[in-house]
């Protein structure tokens, strides 16, 4: 079994920068890969980023590509998601994912943290 708690969320201007955190508790954090969703507020869960057991791969969906950015520190047992020039269409409560195949896709996780709600408005 894994916890996950995410962090970090809030109320952001367009064009800000904000870091998620995700502390993960309750099994061997470097045996998953870990990834971030968004679900924005009648849409499907969408793919945002996951980074590999060592931290060394990474992949990204195509609306965040360049503006985002995952890290994992796996002393702390802790994955960020490193997000900049915000715009309001990335308004969506943010979830983290553990997953021992972990890719782009919702079934691929084995376990998801609860979420954290990110606005971008002015």
């Amino acid at each position: 079994q894994v916890q996950l708690d995410e962090s970090g969320g809030g109320l952001v201007q367009p064009g800000g920068s904000l870091r998620l955190s995700c502390a993960a508790s309750g099994s061997t954090f470097s045996r998953y890969n870990m990834g971030w969703f968004r679900q924005a507020p009648g849409k499907e869960r969408e793919f945002v980023a996951v980074v590999g057991k060592s931290g060394g791969n990474t992949y990204y969906g195509d609306s965040v590509k360049g503006r985002f950015t995952i890290s994992r520190d796996n002393a702390k047992n802790t994955v960020y998601l490193q997000m900049s020039s915000l715009k309001p269409e990335d308004t969506a409560v943010y979830y983290c994912a553990a997953g021992r195949i972990g890719g782009s896709f919702r079934l691929q996780y084995d376990y998801w943290g609860h979420g954290t709600q990110v606005t971008v408005s002015s």
